[in-house]
């Protein structure tokens, strides 16, 4: 990673902010990017108390011109851009039959517009650096989760988009990487929202045997330096995965059964 830029979006907390310690301990100068400043300030000045290269920009990954603007003041600031992490994300916890549609309009709008808005901008620039692209999924983006149908349809879309944008660019050099971590302690369900797009503030789930966000984070640093092409992380993730392709079926009642055990959960 010596000499690289990195761009990570959705970088103040979590894998976001585990990846910019990862890269950033590598050698790579950093841009990292989220919506809420103070929180950003507070990662930026905790990278650059490690010894890293780090220059912070507030921005809204769901407005395209905040975006634009990233990728430009990125290129004008370090003269390139080798890799591209789509980490921005939110995810919501409600049934679909009580859940206001512009909840899932603002998912969609962040999850995946969001990567659509970066993608597109960063691409001359990535190009030129044969470098990579990466997007940070969820095992939602293979397997349809009930209660987060927002969330999981933002992360099929993610990944239908990278898919479709990797064949595009096969012979160009560039790498595009989709990461899917599972269940992993970070703090989107925290702020997942609920069926009226007010944020919950608490998870539903136990997180204390859960993936951390900083073995999530070098899991996909070493995936982007061997150029993957997937990343699915966990047992959990890998089995449900495999078993969603070849008994679809079972899998309806087994994550019905599995997500029906959390905390407040409305399956009975």
């Amino acid at each position: 990673m010596k000499d690289k830029v990195v761009l990570i979006t959705g970088a103040s907390s979590g894998i976001g902010r585990a990846m910019a310690f990862a890269f950033g301990r590598e050698g790579a100068s950093l841009v990292i990017c989220a919506r809420k400043a103070e929180a950003l300030k507070t990662a930026s000045d905790e990278l650059r108390q490690a010894g890293i290269n780090v220059l912070a920009l507030t921005a809204d990954v769901s407005v395209e011109t905040d975006v634009k603007n990233l990728i430009e003041q990125t290129v004008a600031h370090f003269g390139r851009l080798d890799i591209l992490i789509n980490n921005a994300g939110m995810s919501h916890r409600s049934m679909l039959i009580d859940t206001e549609p512009a909840v899932i309009q603002t998912l969609m709008d962040i999850n995946f517009m969001g990567t659509v808005y970066a993608t597109r901008y960063a691409l001359p620039f990535i190009q030129e650096a044969k470098g990579s692209i990466v997007g940070i999924s969820s095992i939602a983006g293979y397997r349809g989760l009930p209660v987060r149908s927002g969330y999981s349809a933002s992360k099929f879309a993610m990944n239908g988009f990278l898919e479709a944008v990797r064949t595009e660019l096969l012979h160009t050099g560039v790498h595009v990487l989709t990461a899917c971590p599972g269940f992993t302690a970070s703090n989107i369900r925290f702020s997942a929202l609920d069926a009226h797009g007010q944020a919950k503030g608490e998870t539903m789930r136990d997180e204390g045997n859960m993936m951390t966000a900083e073995e999530c984070a070098d899991h996909i640093l070493r995936a982007v330096k061997s150029r993957k092409r997937e990343l699915v992380l966990t047992t959990q993730g890998k089995v449900t995965v495999f078993l969603n392709k070849w008994l679809p079926s079972l899998m309806d009642k087994l994550v019905y059964n599995t997500l029906a055990k959390e905390k407040d959960s409305p399956l009975k």
